[in-house]
């Protein structure tokens, strides 16, 4: 395939920003920019069973491979269609059985690996960027991030060696893992549940922007961009990287840890929506600013030990966590701070696992109404949100706001994903059930 680009964009030189795309024509909000496939992809392990392997459809009645009893399809045609990327996990699963346990990360590189020796030319993803023009940023990686590419090395060998002749030396490997995990997308439901990892290189070519013009959404395997703003002809297109709940400060740092530069953009500049995302509760004696810079310290350390309390606590003891840490962040912030919504989104989840709807939906409550003002418009945070909340309305039989909750999501929805996309038909068929 020759390079034949994208209709309506180009790839340019963006000032500051190294090479970006933008608009030849104008784009309208919910309008499609483009579509790429998957150059790669990989199913999360747990979805197994929930999705096909190979197209990423959910459904009940998949049947599984009769090799390794692990990989499960729509039908036999999709079983052909992942063959040639699951015959290597299939083959060391079976030798490994329950030892197999590489990363999503190692699982995708192998995958890399083995379609770049039976690729000779541009595929479909493509069009504007190849692979191998992917940004590593090895010469900014400090010592940790150099050690987690070792230990991924390491078990892609021990995995994958006896079943993947030839590996490529340790240098390529080094730059091809940095590729991935600067470059990488992760695949996620209409909740934004998690279904795998994969690699779109034209998407990869859009720069960041913490008030994106465009959004990313997913149909079975491959993801679609579309307009979430009026984009003109000469506008560059940008997407987020990043969760934007948070305030400036914090997203520059993430954007600085994960993806190694400084954002620029006009949101990060003006910083218009940090002093409501920072609420400090009303008190008759207001808090000093280091009572402030001290709680936010508190609510940075606490998020992440309740990252790392997942692996090892259980849901009662995380609950308690999430209950504690916004008892004692509430003594100086706002119920719409974006710390005590962090916190209570954590606790909304346990909640789920542990079937507790009406905690659910009392922690959904308190959330969606602050995350509608502190994300962008048409944000998927917002219309999961929405979706979670009227599933769990409707569950308990509050008909008449699980609709409405419905209503919301489907609304963001249909500018997001698309108005001919799966997940809005079901949430279609979801309202119309309740007439």
């Amino acid at each position: 395939m020759k390079n034949e680009g994208i209709e309506g964009t180009e790839r340019f030189v963006s000032p500051e920003r190294g090479r970006g795309l933008r608009a030849l024509r104008h784009f309208s909000v919910g309008e499609l920019l483009f579509s790429c496939p998957a150059y790669s992809y990989v199913l999360t392990v747990n979805e197994r069973g929930a999705h096909c392997e190979h197209c990423f459809t959910r459904r009940e009645d998949l049947f599984k491979c009769g090799k390794c009893k692990q990989a499960y399809y729509c039908n036999v045609e999709c079983q052909r269609g992942d063959w040639p990327m699951h015959k290597l996990e299939c083959m060391a699963m079976c030798a490994y059985g329950e030892n197999w346990c590489p990363s999503e990360t190692v699982r995708l590189v192998a995958r890399i690996i083995m379609k770049q020796r039976v690729t000779t030319e541009r595929t479909l993803s493509e069009k504007v960027l190849l692979l191998k023009e992917f940004e590593s940023h090895l010469d900014k990686m400090d010592s940790e991030k150099d050690e987690i590419v070792q230990a991924d090395i390491a078990a892609l060998h021990h995995f994958y060696s006896k079943h993947i002749s030839d590996l490529p030396d340790e240098q390529t490997l080094i730059e091809l893992f940095a590729q991935v995990n600067c470059n990488g997308f992760t695949i996620e439901d209409e909740e934004l549940s998690h279904l795998g990892s994969a690699v779109f290189p034209d998407v990869a070519l859009m720069n960041h922007s913490c008030s994106p013009n465009v959004i990313v959404t997913y149909k079975g395997t491959a993801a679609e961009v579309r307009a979430v703003q009026e984009i003109n002809p000469g506008e560059e297109i940008f997407n987020s990287y990043i969760d934007l709940l948070y305030p400036t400060e914090d997203r520059k740092e993430r954007l600085l840890e994960s993806y190694f530069f400084t954002c620029q953009c006009t949101e990060c500049t003006t910083k218009s929506k940090d002093k409501a995302k920072m609420e400090i509760r009303k008190l008759s004696l207001p808090p000093e600013p280091e009572e402030i810079q001290s709680m936010v310290r508190y609510a940075k350390n606490i998020i992440e030990e309740f990252r790392r309390a997942k692996h090892y606590k259980s849901p009662s003891e995380l609950l308690e966590m999430c209950e504690l840490s916004q008892e004692k962040m509430g003594a100086i912030f706002g119920d719409t701070n974006v710390y005590m919504l962090h916190m209570m989104y954590q606790a909304m989840g346990v909640c789920l696992y542990m079937q507790d709807w009406d905690g659910a939906m009392s922690y959904g409550e308190k959330i969606v109404q602050p995350y509608s003002v502190h994300y962008p418009a048409y944000s998927l945070n917002v219309a999961s949100m929405y979706l979670k909340l009227g599933r769990l309305y409707l569950g308990l039989e509050r008909k008449t706001q699980g609709v409405k909750a419905l209503k919301k999501a489907l609304a963001i929805m249909e500018v997001a994903h698309g108005k001919e996309h799966h997940y809005v038909a079901e949430v279609k068929r979801e309202i119309e059930e309740q007439k």
